[in-house]
């Protein structure tokens, strides 16, 4: 079935249950069912290509494990939603443990997947870090202490993705903007003692990906 065949028949679907003489309860469920079948709708006129992408660049932080989805909206926009989920923990109890979630709103300067894009991101997630040697200005007391917190923030990026085939891509881009960081910091690596607990405003890179990307079309 084409994409306006089926954007057609959801649409009738949703007028169908609409106009349905039910009770009152039942008539607020489908008015959730009526949104999510508009929403599909939309969806199924413009999200035609989807990107399913893995970023080098966060593989490298310690081995971190991650994957985004990037939805094609229409011709100039694309919505991508990355994330990362880092459980391990290294010899001494050294850890660069977290989690992110790192949604992005796309603009291509020639089409959606090809060329240059500027990008708007958020950021939220949460650490526990300690115990890695990065003799990198404040990064430097990674070695001696271990930090627990939660970081939210949001910037503005550029970027480029190359066809490599019809079904793959590549991508380089770099972000940049605030986080609010909140962190609880504790006197060693193994040690469980608490020495304080502060907020950092930080203005720096917020993003940077070096990904593959698997075209789903």
């Amino acid at each position: 079935m084409s994409p306006r065949n089926t954007t057609l028949c959801l649409f009738f679907a949703a007028s169908h249950i609409y106009k349905l003489n039910i009770t009152n309860k039942m008539l607020k469920h489908n008015k959730l069912i009526l949104i999510i079948v508009l929403i599909l709708g939309t969806y199924q006129l413009h999200a035609q290509t989807v990107g399913v992408k893995t970023n080098f660049a966060h593989w490298a932080a310690a081995g971190t494990p991650n994957v985004g989805l990037e939805f094609a909206l229409n011709r100039k926009y694309t919505l991508e939603v990355g994330g990362g989920f880092n459980p391990f923990v290294f010899n001494d109890n050294k850890k660069a443990k977290h989690w992110i979630v790192q949604p992005e709103l796309r603009y291509w300067l020639c089409e959606s997947f090809n060329g240059h894009f500027f990008g708007l991101h958020a950021l939220a997630g949460e650490y526990n870090i300690g115990g890695i040697d990065i003799p990198v200005g404040r990064l430097s007391n990674l070695n001696e202490f271990r930090y627990e917190g939660f970081a939210y923030g949001a910037g503005i990026s550029y970027g480029h993705q190359w066809l490599i085939s019809p079904r793959w891509n590549f991508e380089l881009s770099i972000g940049a903007g605030y986080a609010y960081l909140t962190y609880d910091k504790f006197t060693c690596v193994k040690c469980g003692s608490k020495i304080s607990s502060d907020t950092q405003n930080y203005l720096g890179v917020t993003k940077a990906a070096i990904s593959l990307i698997y075209l789903i079309k």
